[in-house]
C-alpha cells in the first residue's frame, strides 16, 4: 500500500484546469468568483464609469510637456504632449465625478451606487480615484491583455478583479449597473456604450439605465446620433436612451435626480407602504 501513489484531484489539476476541457470551468469561475464577493462585500449595484486607458492626469500630461520641451523634442511629439494635456481635462472631471457620487450615495440608508471602472489607467483610475477621495469603496473590473494592463492602485483591494473573458467582464458591468458614465475614449468605450445602447433598445434590459456620455466637444466630432436617427437607423425614442452633458455638476445631478427618483425613492414609498400595512 506504501507504494500506491494517490492521483491527484481533478480540481487540483493545474494542467486540466488551464486546458482547453475545462474552459467551461473557467468561464463559471469568472461568475461565481465575482458573486461571492460582491455578496460578501454587500455591493447591491453600481455606477460604471468608461473611457480611455491613455487619458493622463493632468499633473503627468504636464510633467510630460515640460520634460519634451527641456530636451527640444520635435515638434510632432510636443503637439501630442499638447493634446494629452488638453484631453486631461477629462481625468480630473472623472475624478471630481466619482468623488460627488460616492459622497452622495454614502449618505443614503444603505451604501449604494459604488463606483465601478475598468480598473486600468486612464478614466479608469480616475474614476476610482474619485471614490478614494470621497472616503468610500469602488470596483475595478481589470481584463488581461497582451499589452498587460494592470489594475490601479485606488481600487478597494477586496473589489479589484482581474477577468481573462471579456464576455464574463461585460456581464458583470452590465448586471450590477443602474448608471452609465461615457468619457472620452475610443473602440472599447464605443463598444461598451454600444452594447448597453442595444440591450436596452432591445428590451433584454429592463431596468432604468440614466446613460451620460460627457462633452459635445469631443463627442460631436465622434458620434452623430442625429444622422443615424435621420437616416432611419434609429428612432427619435433611441436618441433618448442617453444625454450628453457638458460638465460635471449637470452630469451629478442629472445622475442624482434620475438614480433617486428610479431606485431611493420607490424603494422608500414601498417601505413605507409596507409599514402601514
Amino acid at each position: 500500500m506504501a507504494d500506491i501513489k494517490i492521483p491527484e484531484k481533478a480540481y487540483k489539476n493545474l494542467e486540466f484546469l488551464n486546458s482547453k476541457d475545462a474552459r467551461l470551468i473557467r468561464i463559471l469561475a469568472e461568475f461565481l468568483e465575482p458573486q461571492t464577493r460582491f455578496r460578501r462585500e454587500k455591493i447591491k449595484d453600481t455606477i460604471v464609469v468608461f473611457g480611455s486607458a491613455r487619458i493622463l492626469s493632468r499633473k503627468q500630461a504636464k510633467s510630460n510637456l515640460s520634460k519634451l520641451l527641456r530636451k527640444k523634442a520635435s515638434a510632432a511629439k510636443v503637439e501630442l504632449a499638447n493634446i494629452d494635456l488638453e484631453m486631461s481635462k477629462y481625468y480630473e472631471n472623472t475624478v471630481e465625478l466619482s468623488r460627488l457620487l460616492t459622497q452622495w450615495s454614502m449618505k443614503l440608508p444603505s451604501h449604494r451606487f459604488v463606483i465601478c471602472s475598468g480598473g486600468g489607467p486612464g478614466i479608469m483610475e480616475a474614476a476610482n480615484l474619485g471614490a478614494k477621495r470621497a472616503g468610500g469603496k469602488s470596483i475595478g473590473l481589470n481584463i488581461s491583455l497582451p499589452m498587460e494592463q494592470f489594475p490601479n492602485k485606488y481600487i478597494t483591494p477586496s473589489l479589484a478583479f482581474d477577468f481573462h473573458y471579456f464576455f464574463m467582464r461585460k456581464f458583470w458591468f452590465a448586471y450590477l449597473a443602474k448608471a452609465l458614465v461615457i468619457m472620452p475614449g475610443g473602440y472599447g468605450t464605443l463598444d461598451e456604450l454600444f452594447e448597453i445602447l442595444t440591450l436596452i433598445q432591445t428590451k433584454k434590459m429592463k431596468k432604468k439605465m440614466p446613460i451620460v456620455i460627457f462633452d459635445n466637444d469631443f463627442w460631436d466630432n465622434i458620434l452623430n446620433l442625429q444622422e443615424m436617427f435621420r437616416k432611419g437607423m434609429i428612432d427619435d425614442e433611441d436618441l433618448k436612451l442617453c444625454k450628453i452633458v457638458n460638465s460635471v455638476d449637470e452630469a451629478f445631478s442629472f445622475l442624482k435626480n434620475e438614480l433617486s427618483r428610479n431606485y431611493i425613492d420607490i424603494e422608500t414609498s414601498l417601505l413605507t407602504k409596507k409599514g402601514q400595512s
